[in-house]
């Protein structure tokens, strides 16, 4: 089965407003899907910030559908995810990265690789802050980050869950997070909600006036590039996410070993969720096969409408023992360490 990439089936803005229309700009040539307007607007946003602030809920907004996996649970993102939003005036291509903390194995350390090497190819940095936490070390070393690899990029510092605490309580961490960055001016500061909607709009006209003016870099159509298979891998970890104990989820990680159209047109995917422990696998198993049954269950009907096909989904579950900690078994699992690479200056 070739993989592509998703449609995009929902054109509009989390305001529910059309952001501009043919009527703005002067008329375009029908026949070339890459013309833009000459004052169009383009690039890559590096969202940014400690785990679990709201990176993928807000990505997943703007693009009004889920390219990004989200969980209560913190580290839930562990790669880069780039969704793309094309409007008549600009693209942004938002990408998600995981969020930054303090390793304490391979798998962290490929983590917050992974975040902080968005920054050098950026465009924009969008660094989200939850305000419903008090600011504390990670977010002075994501300052840090900033100050080291900003480069003269443009920052914009997004204060989310606005809904949910007082002004007071938004002023201290403003406060706070200008004590960290030490001097280093964010272009912009915005008070916003990702759940709710509340700024949204503010905040990606912010993002626009910032980018440079440019092409477009993907086909109106894309809001993803990443390949169904990856997709689904994250949604079947996604299901394992919910449905498992806390201390479980950390040690999941989804391969799909076969993924292929059969000829009466059912998808046959057989996935792998590798665990480190004997004792992980059985609460994944669980009794009489029960939870293993309810995840891919979940999984197999999202997988669906994802593919818009039916779907035969076969789960595994291996031990791999302390996979977090061993930098082979995370490259035989998709997550691979990269050589350490000059950063680059911003490009004009």
């Amino acid at each position: 089965m070739d993989e592509h990439v998703l449609p995009d089936t929902h054109p509009q803005d989390p305001s529910g407003e059309d952001r501009g229309t043919a009527a703005d700009s002067p008329p375009l040539p029908a026949d070339d899907p890459w013309a833009v307007p000459p004052d169009h607007r383009s690039g890559f946003v590096a969202v940014v910030g400690r785990p679990n602030v709201g990176k993928s809920t807000l990505m997943n907004a703007y693009l009004g559908q889920k390219i990004a996996i989200v969980s209560p649970k913190p580290q839930t993102t562990r790669t880069r995810v780039r969704g793309i939003l094309t409007l008549p005036h600009a693209q942004i291509i938002f990408v998600d990265t995981p969020g930054i903390h303090f390793p304490k194995d391979k798998l962290g350390e490929f983590m917050v690789e992974e975040a902080t090497g968005a920054l050098p190819d950026a465009d924009v940095i969008l660094w989200l802050v939850d305000l419903t936490r008090r600011p504390g070390p990670e977010d002075e070393h994501i300052a840090h980050i900033i100050r080291r690899d900003r480069a003269g990029r443009p920052l914009i510092i997004a204060l989310n869950k606005r809904d949910q605490v007082t002004g007071e309580q938004v002023e201290a961490h403003k406060r706070a997070i200008t004590r960290f960055l030490q001097g280093e001016e964010p272009n912009a500061w915005v008070e916003i909600s990702a759940l709710t909607g509340e700024n949204l709009d503010t905040l990606l006209d912010l993002i626009i006036q910032h980018l440079p003016q440019g092409p477009r870099y993907f086909p109106e159509e894309m809001v993803t590039d990443q390949q169904e298979r990856d997709l689904v891998a994250e949604i079947i970890r996604e299901k394992a996410l919910h449905f498992l104990e806390e201390e479980v989820p950390y040690s999941v990680a989804v391969v799909i070993d076969e993924f292929k159209e059969r000829p009466n047109g059912v998808v046959y995917i057989h996935a792998t969720i590798a665990v480190e422990r004997p004792t992980q696998k059985m609460i994944i198993l669980g009794e009489k096969g029960r939870m293993i049954k309810k995840i891919g269950q979940a999984a197999r009907e999202e997988i669906e409408q994802l593919l818009g096909k039916k779907v035969y989904l076969d789960l595994w579950v291996k031990v791999k023992h302390k996979w977090r900690k061993k930098e082979e078994e995370l490259r035989r699992l998709g997550y691979k360490l990269p050589k350490k690479r000059k950063r680059k200056k911003r490009r004009k």
